[in-house]
């Protein structure tokens, strides 16, 4: 029979920053995957562009602080994960008009972020969407016969594997010393990018919806 005094009561362990931004954004993230879904992006090559233009809103609103050189101090590389240069290319190939690529330049400058913490958020949700990317990619492949060289480069994933560069950016950000007010300011923001890819979604993919 074990004895008590023996016995060691196991703390519970914190979940890393990562963990606990996908905790809390977990059912919005699952909501908005299952929404764009239901609107049949792939199911030619002129709903996808509608999807080309909520992703490329939503990569323009966040580009500068991808290129900040504060946050890069922080996370190491972020320059170079910026895929908002990839989307316009996406946009180009496929010959928008102008008036689109303006509307969707100016929803993307109407956004606020407001400060280092809140840009944290953000920057999880775009940079960890490049995981799901992988899949429509697939997709974009076989329904549309479009590439990482054509119409569907901001899907392509890094040249060392999804995974890995996914894992970098978390060991970075999970190594941020942060308290709970500036985590709740990061949660924030993360909810704020959801929010503003679902508003896209459904201005631009749900009106076209056949």
């Amino acid at each position: 029979m074990t004895n008590p005094a023996e016995c060691q009561t196991v703390e519970p362990t914190e979940p890393t920053f990562s963990a606990w931004l996908k905790e809390g954004t977990n059912t919005t993230h699952e909501s908005l995957d299952k929404r764009i879904m239901s609107l049949s992006p792939f199911s030619n090559r002129e709903r996808y562009a509608l999807f080309v233009r909520t992703q490329s809103r939503l990569h323009q609103a966040v580009s500068d602080w991808f290129q900040s050189d504060e946050l890069n101090n922080f996370l190491p590389g972020l320059k170079e994960r910026d895929r908002s240069a990839a989307v316009l290319q996406d946009c180009a190939d496929f010959e928008m008009p102008e008036s689109d690529l303006k509307a969707d330049q100016q929803a993307a400058a109407e956004v606020t972020i407001s400060d280092f913490h809140s840009a944290l958020g953000w920057l999880y949700v775009v940079e960890g969407s490049n995981l799901g990317a992988a899949f429509l990619l697939k997709y974009a492949r076989k329904h549309l016969d479009l590439s990482e060289t054509f119409g569907a480069r901001h899907l392509a994933g890094h040249e060392d594997g999804r995974g890995l560069h996914w894992r970098q950016f978390k060991t970075a950000l999970d190594a941020l010393e942060l308290n709970e007010e500036q985590k709740e300011v990061a949660l924030e923001g993360a909810k704020q990018a959801f929010a503003f890819a679902r508003q896209n979604v459904e201005q631009l993919l749900a009106p076209a919806t056949p």
